[in-house]
């Protein structure tokens, strides 16, 4: 089998594409609209999940997918669980303020913690 023969192939379909404009500016990872507009309060609970702490996430305006997508990429970025729902995100356990960080660096204005 001929290793040489993907290689050229690839080499000649990367050729035909469009040239990358966007090099320099950062990726996007959340909608613009919800980044411009929603104000997040970060809270922590232990009343009522049987003494486990959960980190509260509220004040999304976006659908219920893009809800799930930012909880998703929060979750893997902290490597925690958590679920999405109704406009909130939780996250299992206190991480304040790891999740406040991550919040900034995807663009949402974060209330309720020190970053």
């Amino acid at each position: 089998m001929n290793t040489d023969d993907w290689k050229s192939r690839l080499a000649a379909l990367s050729a035909t594409l469009p040239a990358d404009d966007s090099a320099g500016e950062e990726s996007s990872d959340a909608p613009a609209e919800a980044k411009s507009a929603d104000v997040i309060l970060v809270s922590y609970e232990r009343k009522g999940r049987g003494g486990k702490q959960a980190t509260i996430l509220s004040g999304f305006t976006c659908d219920d997918d893009e809800l799930r997508d930012v909880a998703a990429r929060l979750k893997q970025r902290l490597a925690t669980g958590g679920s999405a729902r109704g406009g909130e995100i939780l996250i299992q356990g206190d991480c304040r303020d790891r999740v406040g960080k991550q919040l900034i660096q995807l663009g949402y204005k974060v209330k309720g913690v020190k970053c």
